[in-house]
């Protein structure tokens, strides 16, 4: 699933002309260029009937959208949703906007953080 989530986003020449290819799971060097993508699987589980596994997995991805200034963050955040929300293809049924999240820390670039509800078949 990890590998198809950022292929989409690879995909996408709206975000890769704000990220070249900064799209990452579950890394976040403090010295890497902004604007840029962390990825993290937050949940995924797999479907069960009673004779089994299904195939079919539900999870959740967290997108941060990492920017030098607010304005930054919040227009890759805008790229990325308009990607996702309500993208199908390379094995996900479906993927859905869940909820936006604004931080920043004082050592750290602005971050927009976007959640992801996932259907992949497996």
């Amino acid at each position: 699933m990890e590998e198809s989530f950022r292929a989409a986003l690879l995909a996408s020449g709206a975000v890769t002309a704000l990220t070249g290819d900064r799209i990452d799971f579950g890394a976040n060097p403090q010295d890497t260029a902004c604007p840029r993508l962390v990825l993290w699987t937050i949940s995924d589980t797999g479907g069960l009937l009673l004779s089994g596994p299904d195939g079919i997995s539900r999870g959740r991805v967290q997108v941060d959208c990492y920017g030098e200034s607010y304005g930054a963050a919040k227009r890759l955040s805008r790229a990325v949703r308009a990607v996702l929300d309500g993208y199908s293809g390379g094995g996900f049924q479906g993927v859905f906007h869940a909820g936006t999240r604004d931080s920043q820390d004082s050592e750290a670039p602005f971050r927009v953080s976007l959640d992801f509800i996932t259907v992949f078949t497996s």
